[in-house]
């Protein structure tokens, strides 16, 4: 069964300059993401040693509205600008690779922060695979 996203991109009526498929996989990797890093960050809240969790906690919110960010400007094709598109993959591949990093720091001590920092690892492989497809 395709994913919303893909069913979307489908029914658009123009013509979309980069692969679809690739393209609602790295939507579907940021909006995973944005989603795992903003559940990380609160689960960091609810530990009993917040205050070492807050680097963790901000690297978390700075990803998921990066991701959220890029999500919404990829979903969108009327008048695409593709050194606008670039640009903020690369700088969400940049944010992924930070708070992957950055969570595998606590990933034996707090399940979410591993599934955090894995999501944030097949996000940053999800754009830097559509950023080697954009002319």
């Amino acid at each position: 069964m395709p994913s919303i996203t893909m069913s979307m991109l489908e029914t658009y009526p123009k013509s979309i300059n980069l692969d679809r498929a690739k393209l609602a996989a790295t939507i579907d990797a940021l909006n995973d993401c944005a989603q795992a890093c903003t559940a990380c960050a609160d689960a960091c809240l609810s530990e009993d040693m917040v205050a070492d969790l807050t680097e963790c906690i901000r690297t978390d919110l700075d990803c998921a509205d990066i991701c959220a960010t890029t999500s919404r400007v990829l979903s969108r094709h009327t008048g695409y600008d593709a050194n606008l598109s670039r640009s903020l993959l690369e700088t969400c591949a940049t944010a992924c690779r930070s708070c992957g990093d950055e969570c595998a720091r606590h990933a034996d001590q707090h399940e979410h922060c591993r599934l955090c920092a894995d999501a944030c690892r097949a996000c940053e492989r999800a754009c830097r695979d559509l950023l080697a497809t954009m002319s």
